[in-house]
């Protein structure tokens, strides 16, 4: 039987019942990492001793009957969430070769629940993009068609679970970046309610969007894994804790206004009978109004890059990271910045500063954040009327290495459905839902649920209800 195949629940019970080994599991995905990372760039590098090291913990856990239903599970780590004497780079040359003096929360709660920790998915540098081929160490390969992206930021989280080099992975996802890479790549991902799941250890991208969730094969392992990882944090402010409404989901909104351009049209037509799935499953399909996400991406594209902006300033070659030097401490940040930071991060960081420089922060950063604010209290009117919101996560399947990259524009709206549950801090997630063919390749499509806040619970129900209908 292939290990690499099954979930977290039917692992467990092989290691409770000694049936199998925490070895024998981690080997089987040590094994398709051997065979495929060479050519997929999955990983930036595999830290065997540091894995063999977890192996001997996790089997003591379950020798002293100390086991939880994570211990012994091989979970893929990206490359911006620290642990402790790890390397640690968010995919950038000005960060190469930095190790990790503490363990970010998220890090800490895995360790307790014993699972096995793979470092360093790769992903686009900073997480800024949307393909990983942003990284400064190559792109990503998508697992059902080499030529494409595996979609990003966290494209190798998502290449991870679906190339069966682990049995989950953590992401972090700003405006998409958990939930694109999962649909490109046919899996599930959650983007959880911000605050839920505590930034400390995060290498932060925009502080105020940044949420750490979970990448599965089920929307199952993916309760698994958020349920873990979830919870207030002192070390992190913006962590809150709320009850679930544990109310029974019985009206889905589609925004269909949303949904007239854009697309292509092979996405409009699985997304549309993925709601005619949804009807057979007994929920009431509700035409809805939500006239502010025609505005997402363009908050999301001026409040992010300001706070990218603030955020990047520490990156300079003094306080953090490589340093070039110059002939003053002037050039010495010139040519730091200038020669270890991607394109797409100078990019973001000049779009940033300009939003917040003198003359235009009243024009742009403040009436965004007023933006902002005014769809947070209609999505709240919304939730009203229905219990969740359906949408595409994509509007287009997974496009070919290079075919974005000289066009930014075209790739930043590719987070055209995804943003919106960023800007207002809501739960969503991407299931597997169709394919579409391309060049004889079937490239997998993703349904996106979205909640209201702290209402992760009714994703998983009607997920896992969807999924095995």
């Amino acid at each position: 039987m292939d290990h690499t195949k099954q979930t977290i629940e039917s692992l467990n019970t092989k290691l409770i019942s000694k049936e199998l080994s925490v070895q024998d599991i981690v080997d089987a995905f040590l094994s398709s990492i051997s065979q495929n990372n060479k050519e997929a760039n999955v990983f930036l590098k595999i830290h065997e001793d540091f894995i063999a090291d977890q192996i001997k913990h996790a089997q003591a856990m379950i020798d002293d009957g100390k086991a939880t239903l994570l211990t012994g599970i091989p979970i893929a780590i990206k490359d911006n969430i620290l642990i402790k004497g790890q390397e640690v780079s968010a995919a950038s040359k000005i960060l190469e070769g930095y190790h990790a003096t503490y363990d970010a929360t998220v890090i800490t709660k895995l360790k307790e629940e014993g699972a096995v920790l793979i470092p360093r998915a790769n992903m686009d540098e900073f997480a800024m993009g949307a393909s990983t081929e942003f990284s400064a160490f190559g792109v990503t390969k998508n697992p059902h068609d080499s030529d494409r992206v595996a979609g990003g930021s966290s494209g190798g989280s998502a290449a991870a679970v679906a190339y069966d080099m682990s049995v989950a992975s953590l992401g972090s996802d700003t405006g998409g970046s958990i939930r694109q890479p999962a649909a490109f790549c046919g899996v599930v991902g959650l983007k959880p309610t911000y605050g839920s799941v505590s930034r400390n250890g995060l290498i932060a991208m925009a502080s105020s969007f940044d949420v750490i969730g979970p990448i599965a094969k089920t929307v199952r392992d993916t309760q698994i894994l958020f349920d873990a990882i979830k919870g207030i944090d002192p070390l992190d402010q913006t962590t809150c804790e709320q009850e679930y409404s544990k109310k029974e989901v019985k009206k889905i909104g589609v925004p269909y206004h949303f949904l007239k351009s854009g697309i292509d049209p092979d996405v409009l037509e699985v997304f549309n009978s993925n709601i005619k799935r949804l009807e057979n499953l007994g929920y009431e399909i509700v035409d809805i109004e939500l006239p502010s996400f025609e505005y997402a991406l363009s908050i999301y594209y001026i409040l992010v890059p300001a706070e990218v902006s603030s955020n990047m300033s520490r990156f300079d070659g003094v306080k953090f990271g490589k340093k070039v030097l110059g002939a003053d401490l002037t050039e010495d940040y010139f040519k730091t910045r200038g020669e270890l930071l991607g394109t797409e991060v100078k990019r973001r960081i000049m779009l940033g500063t300009y939003v917040l420089s003198a003359g235009y922060s009243d024009e742009f950063y403040r009436k965004a954040w007023t933006a902002r604010s005014t769809m947070k209290k209609e999505l709240k009117e919304v939730f009203e009327k229905v219990d969740i919101i359906a949408m595409p996560v994509t509007p287009t399947p997974a496009f070919k290495i290079g075919e974005m990259t000289s066009d930014p524009l075209a790739m930043y709206l590719a987070d055209i459905f995804t943003v919106s549950a960023n800007v207002a801090g809501i739960p969503a997630i991407s299931i597997p839902s169709g394919t579409v063919k391309r060049n004889e390749k079937d490239l997998p499509i993703g349904l996106q649920l979205l909640a209201p806040w702290h209402e992760e619970e009714l994703l998983f129900n009607v997920g896992q209800k969807f999924e095995i209908l």
